[in-house]
């Protein structure tokens, strides 16, 4: 009986003045990570010398030639990082569109040195999104006891009550269920939402948006056949009798959702892009300019990356 194909996963090194490179490259010190899959390691030369990674049939390196020697140091932060780092990403982008790998694991880059460049960029998810023709992804943070998806990821606060609405939400709900079965094999999933205001409104008393936009898309949910319930105060949902519980929470903006989560699984936790044509994962920190090429960073959660993408890949 011949063996299952090994998947290839790419991944890029993010922003080489950050810790994205020193967590990768640890990460792949482990002969038990380096057995999971092919991976193609996307980054500079220059980067690939200083921590020595392995160049082997498992473990091929793509060099962008995109830094002079010259032009790199820890201590300035935009150190040509910003364009090396995009660079990575389009070098994903252009191996996924050749049928060259199967699944992404993203190390972390620094949005405002991106966009310093005159680049529109949001985020990983956007960008990749954008490249593959997607409207509806979403972003899933995946921790041993619980999943989370963010319904309206990189915003300033202002802005999100006017972002959330029944239909957004109605979708988010769509792809978080569908998703749930699909990857986890999940057959009715469980999904809890938050409230965006304190105590989830306290009935119209302190915001309406639980009134007017989330109960009416968790009851359009319901007779789609989704299992969704709340809103539930914030404060309150991520207690861990409800771990158990439901199968997924849904978070109305960015730190409502992660500070809970990076609290308690700052390590084990893992960002995954749902809606791509396949399986993007990042780890949650980023770049931590400060303790760049200091030997100082943590790999773990880069680690917990790769294990799931090359699990569901």
């Amino acid at each position: 009986m011949k063996k299952p194909k090994k998947k290839i996963i790419g991944i890029t090194l993010g922003d080489p003045g950050g810790i994205g490179p020193e967590v990768v490259a640890k990460a792949l010190q482990n002969p038990a990570i380096r057995r999971l899959a092919h991976f193609k390691i996307i980054g500079d030369e220059i980067i690939f010398k200083k921590f020595r990674f392995p160049q082997t049939p498992m473990c091929q390196l793509i060099n962008s030639n995109k830094i002079h020697p010259f032009d790199f140091a820890f201590k300035d932060a935009r150190c040509a990082g910003a364009a090396s780092s995009l660079a990575y990403l389009e070098t994903a982008v252009g191996l996924f569109k050749e049928n060259k790998l199967d699944g992404l694991v993203t190390g972390p880059v620094s949005k405002e040195a991106i966009s310093a460049l005159g680049v529109p960029f949001s985020g990983h998810t956007e960008f990749l999104a954008d490249n593959f023709g997607i409207t509806n992804f979403e972003m899933m943070f995946h921790a041993p006891d619980l999943k989370l998806i963010i319904a309206t990821r990189h915003l300033p606060l202002k802005d999100i009550p006017e972002m959330i609405s029944q239909t957004q939400i109605l979708r988010t709900l769509r792809l978080a269920n569908q998703s749930l079965k699909k990857l986890f094999n999940i057959k009715k999933p469980r999904i809890a939402l938050a409230g965006l205001n304190p105590h989830a409104g306290e009935g119209g008393m302190l915001g309406q948006e639980e009134q007017s936009v989330i109960i009416p898309a968790i009851n359009d949910a319901k007779e789609e056949g989704i299992c969704a319930f709340g809103p539930f105060a914030a404060d309150t949902m991520f207690s861990k009798k409800n771990f158990k519980k439901y199968d997924l929470f849904i978070a109305m903006y960015h730190d409502q959702g992660l500070a809970p989560l990076k609290a308690l699984y700052f390590n084990q936790l893992v960002n995954v892009t749902l809606g791509l044509p396949f399986i993007r994962t990042s780890p949650s920190h980023g770049t931590a300019f400060d303790i760049a090429g200091k030997n100082k960073a943590d790999p773990s959660s880069m680690i917990e990356a790769i294990k799931f993408c090359a699990r569901y890949t």
